[in-house]
């Protein structure tokens, strides 16, 4: 699987977890670079409180574009130290 915006692939990794349609892809097969820290934060009430990065591809910032659970709750324990996408960003085979 891979995770693209604007032609730019963001991650790559054939151990995707699909939870409620979401591909959650492990931390370690994000390009680094193109990531920057949000302060934004989300409660889901089963899997906890996300966090979120903005992804960024030459001088354009697509906010909040991705999302991780950095303590998910025992029900979610498997998406640990994984991020999932939205907001225009493709994840294709």
């Amino acid at each position: 699987m891979k995770a693209i915006w604007k032609g730019t692939v963001l991650a790559e990794s054939n151990d995707t977890i699909v939870v409620e349609g979401n591909h959650y892809f492990p931390a370690g097969s994000l390009v680094m670079g193109h990531f920057r820290p949000s302060e934004t934060h989300s409660r889901c009430p089963w899997k906890g409180t996300a966090s979120y990065h903005d992804v960024v591809v030459g001088s354009e910032t697509n906010k909040d574009a991705a999302w991780f659970y950095p303590e998910p709750s025992e029900k979610a324990a498997n998406i640990k130290d994984r991020v999932a996408f939205w907001k225009g960003v493709s994840v294709i085979v």
